[in-house]
């Protein structure tokens, strides 16, 4: 088992408190011996399929400075790159692979619906996706080769980027501070912080990232799930009127009118606070779950796991809790869906969310308890969890 190491004897309160969302930080080897066993082949056979994000960025050989090219892509794709100044760069690497999700399991100090996926890059040499910013946060982990990051603190506009491109380049950066790193080095960068990352010969780096929804999606999400609760039955009544003389306008006290009755849907107690485990646990669009087309009871549910002896998270799987909310019931979240238990639950929840491979006879005394037995054997009709030989 391998232990983050926080530099200059840091620890991960420390860290949170001066560091996260504030500043840069640096660390050098903080995961001693933590392997890398994905190849550059590896990738690229990622990148060709359909159900894979992927894209490559060229700096100098494409239709445009900084050009970006979407994948799925095909063999031929990468015979045709030129020796340097281009990068590949694939998403959700940790859903497909078991041994780079294992790397997530070093940032859990910070709540696990803000961890958003593992982006495997592997960049010829000088490859680069230009300087820029990021909305969230991210630790970059030097796997294999040698990356020349370099990084400013001052503020950056939309207006500043270069017009015409996909990518949000800026054309003049002045470096502050930039460090090398060698394989098993990391740099933390929090959002907004302008940066450059330059392969020095082949390599390949993890960029472990964190959701940041925006207050869009946020408001779009709370509309909708006050919409799907449905909105008290009220409708607009107008306030004590007189006769207009011109009846074309809208008056102030109309308008005010409808502000109270929007405030008081905004007040309203009744709002069911699932909402937001249901959303911040949502995958994407290409990395959801199917139920099965036979599902088990659980009397043979039961009788499954006690042969298998394991269970595990599905790779796409995002998991989450909430306790004793307003009905008196504790809540797991699972890729948009909810799911009820009392709210003496203890450490039931937080054992299911934590741990990617559940072991029979650790749960043994909660499965004899029948809620206990019908959450899981739903989590495994809904296809969250499966046995190894599925």
């Amino acid at each position: 088992m391998f232990k983050l190491n926080f530099p200059q004897g840091l620890t991960a309160e420390r860290f949170l408190a001066d560091y996260w969302q504030r500043k840069p930080l640096l660390f050098r080897q903080p995961l001693q011996g933590f392997p890398c066993n994905l190849e550059a082949d590896e990738l690229a056979g990622m990148a060709c399929e359909e159900e894979i994000e992927s894209r490559i960025v060229l700096e100098k050989h494409g239709a445009t400075p900084w050009e970006a090219r979407y994948g799925p892509f095909d063999e031929e794709t990468f015979s045709q790159l030129p020796e340097s100044h281009w990068t590949l760069l694939v998403q959700d690497v940790d859903k497909h692979l078991p041994d780079v999700a294992k790397l997530l399991d070093q940032f859990r100090f910070i709540p696990d619906w803000r961890l958003d996926d593992v982006m495997v890059s592997y960049a010829a040499d000088q490859g680069s996706v230009g300087p820029h910013i990021d909305d969230y946060d991210v630790f970059l982990y030097q796997a294999k080769g040698k990356r020349r990051w370099k990084i400013h603190t001052r503020p950056v506009s939309e207006e500043q980027f270069i017009p015409g491109l996909e990518l949000r380049i800026l054309p003049d950066f002045e470096t502050e501070q930039e460090w090398l790193l060698e394989p098993g080095d990391m740099l933390y960068l929090p959002p907004n912080v302008a940066h450059w990352g330059i392969a020095e010969g082949e390599c390949m780096t993890c960029s472990v990232g964190f959701r940041a929804p925006s207050l869009r999606e946020l408001a779009s999400a709370w509309f909708d799930a006050r919409i799907e609760n449905r909105l008290p039955q009220r409708r607009y009544r107008d306030p004590p009127l007189k006769p207009q003389a011109a009846p074309g306008e809208i008056l102030p006290s109309s308008l005010s009118a409808f502000k109270d009755l929007l405030q008081t849907c905004l007040q309203d107690p009744g709002q069911d606070d699932r909402w937001f485990g249901r959303f911040v646990t949502e995958a994407k669009d290409h990395l959801q779950v199917f139920p099965r087309e036979r599902p088990m009871d659980e009397h043979a549910f039961l009788n499954r796991f006690r042969e298998q002896a394991v269970i595990h998270h599905h790779g796409y799987t995002r998991m989450a809790f909430s306790r004793r909310e307003r009905d008196g019931q504790d809540t797991l979240y699972a890729n948009g869906q909810h799911y009820t238990l009392p709210s003496e639950s203890g450490d039931f929840l937080p054992v299911i969310t934590h741990y990617r491979e559940l072991h029979f006879g650790y749960l043994l005394e909660w499965l004899d308890q029948p809620e206990y037995l019908a959450l899981l054997c739903r989590l495994y009709n809904d296809g969250h969890l499966r046995f190894a030989d599925e």
